[in-house]
């Protein structure tokens, strides 16, 4: 089962290394992992997807807050979230076929953020299914390139 983790980290050199190291040592592989600075610039905030059984991921969390740089760790699995990707997709096209990858664009409410006489580089933001459905559709017309973020995600607060 994939989990989702947000761990707050300082925001200093090396410290994106000795997490990472730390899942590498004990064979864990991460699917997707994103950082940036938080609101407190001192603070950045990881957002890591990776594959295991409640067991794991709890060792990894124990593993993770042992870790001085580690200021909390969330598991967002069973949380609600608001969660995204951001998707980069060169596509191959034609004069003939041009008009319907832009139809396909807009239906995913994507935007073509470059343009050649060969192909478009599209802009997609959604979550995994999304943009998956998306390359899936557009694949035929030749991907020629994909670029994606991985999963950032943030509670959602009753209002």
């Amino acid at each position: 089962m994939l989990h989702t983790l947000a761990v707050l980290v300082e925001n200093n050199p090396g410290v994106l290394t000795r997490v990472a190291g730390l899942f590498a040592r004990r064979a864990y592989n991460i699917n997707s992992l994103s950082v940036c600075q938080t609101e407190n610039p001192g603070i950045s905030r990881m957002t890591i997807v990776v594959d295991g059984d409640d067991t794991v991921i709890e060792q990894v969390s124990k593993q993770l807050h042992k870790l001085v740089v580690v200021h909390k760790v969330t598991d967002l699995t069973n949380e609600t979230v608001v969660d995204r990707e951001l998707a980069l997709i060169r596509i191959k096209v034609k004069a003939d076929t041009r008009l319907e990858v832009l139809q396909i664009v807009d239906v995913f409410r994507g935007r073509v953020v470059d343009m050649g006489r060969s192909n478009l580089t599209v802009e997609l933001t959604g979550d995994e299914e999304k943009i998956d459905a998306f390359v899936k559709t557009i694949r035929p017309f030749g991907l020629m390139e994909l670029v994606r973020t991985g999963k950032i995600a943030i509670t959602r607060l009753e209002s």
